[in-house]
């Protein structure tokens, strides 16, 4: 049997504990992405403020969104945007593919375009919505008055960008849901 992790920490030992490379442990904790507590000038790194925040995300520390569109142009504004916002991504461009991840996967945002090749936006929210009920899904769609939206507001508020979409908008969404944003969209 492992023996019992202390509760604070070190930088060595979140690392090993974390299993990430130990310069990815000092990024997150000086991005304040860990939670940290510096002691006699040394970062201690509380496991169970960790275990809580941090391991029910996949990927060690990381957010990780689900980004369902099928336009490679805003494919690929949403992986710069969390890129460079430092989530992990998953993007997809059919509805029967995002219901798939999150069927897998936990993910802490989901971005969905009500326009998909295959199945209704409003359907895939319902199926990840009943898979996941309180996973923020932000609805992207260039029709707010469209018929798909009002039947997913009836099942409560949301989230809506309007497309076209800016980086800007992008990051003012992410820290609206709690999350941190890039530090300056240029």
């Amino acid at each position: 049997m492992a023996e019992e992790s202390p509760e604070l920490m070190t930088v060595k030992e979140t690392a090993e504990y974390l299993r990430i490379p130990l310069p990815t442990v000092y990024y997150l904790v000086q991005r304040g992405q860990l939670p940290a507590v510096q002691i006699g000038g040394r970062w201690r790194i509380k496991r169970s403020l960790l275990d809580r925040d941090v391991l029910r995300n996949d990927q060690a520390g990381q957010p990780t969104v689900l980004v369902v569109d099928d336009d490679p142009a805003l494919q690929n504004i949403f992986k710069q945007f969390l890129k460079k916002a430092g989530f992990g991504r998953i993007v997809v461009g059919t509805g029967a593919e995002a219901i798939a991840h999150a069927d897998k996967q936990r993910f802490d945002m989901v971005f969905l375009d009500l326009q998909l090749p295959d199945i209704s936006g409003d359907e895939v929210y319902a199926r990840i919505k009943d898979l996941h009920p309180d996973l923020p899904i932000v609805i992207i769609t260039g029709y707010p008055d469209g018929e798909i939206l009002s039947k997913i507001l009836q099942r409560g508020p949301v989230t809506v960008i309007k497309k076209p979409i800016e980086l800007e908008q992008l990051n003012r969404t992410v820290k609206q849901l709690g999350h941190k944003g890039m530090e300056s969209a240029s």
